[in-house]
């Protein structure tokens, strides 16, 4: 009997939702997504535990103000994580800018510009790598240069179809609205529990 996630093989593309390097060795999937959320729960596993010391020593070393360095740690943490899951899967690595520049177009290319470098820095080309941007007005106008460069991205906080259209408009390579709310959606109109 086929099981329920070969089903879904046969039928799309698998995309891990997970920093955990058991599971996404054990289930396969093509590709993989981070967050602030699965990177804290990724460096609290044994399987990053010597990465985070690491990483917490190191940022201490950086200099600067005690938000300057948590911001180079928790950036250097998602890479870390990032780049573990890049070994595993075949396919691509979606990494979070910075939510804090969800309303920052300038900031968001900056910080998707450091964070292609420190793949690259590992030995993972951009196309391996998806930036993933709030899909608010400026996060949408950084994916437009962004994907103009070369570099995907992967729009995320999409709740409307107004939203999809401007992401399709910047020609960004994936979107990614929340299922929770099409599941909304689809009850509202269906009727359906």
């Amino acid at each position: 009997m086929t099981s329920k996630l070969e089903q879904l093989r046969s039928m799309t593309t698998v995309v891990a939702d997970t920093g955990d390097i058991e599971a996404v060795t054990r289930l396969k999937p093509v590709d993989c997504t981070t967050n602030p959320s699965i990177v804290l729960k990724a460096i609290g596993s044994p399987a990053f535990a010597d990465t985070f010391q690491e990483t917490v020593a190191w940022g201490r070393k950086q200099g600067g103000s005690d938000d300057a360095i948590t911001v180079a740690i928790a950036d250097k943490l998602a890479i870390d994580v990032g780049a573990a899951l890049a070994g595993i899967v075949p396919g691509r690595v979606s990494t979070e800018v910075d939510a804090d520049l969800s309303f920052d177009t300038e900031g968001s290319i900056t910080k998707a510009h450091k964070i292609i470098a420190a793949y690259k820095d590992r030995g993972i080309e951009r196309e391996r790598i998806l930036i993933k941007l709030a899909s608010t007005w400026e996060g949408i106008k950084a994916a437009e240069v962004l994907q103009a460069e070369g570099i995907d991205c992967n729009l995320t906080l999409l709740f409307s179809h107004a939203q999809a259209v401007a992401c399709a408009d910047a020609k960004a390579f994936l979107i990614s609205p929340f299922v929770g709310r099409i599941l909304d959606w689809y009850k509202k109109s269906t009727g359906e529990d």
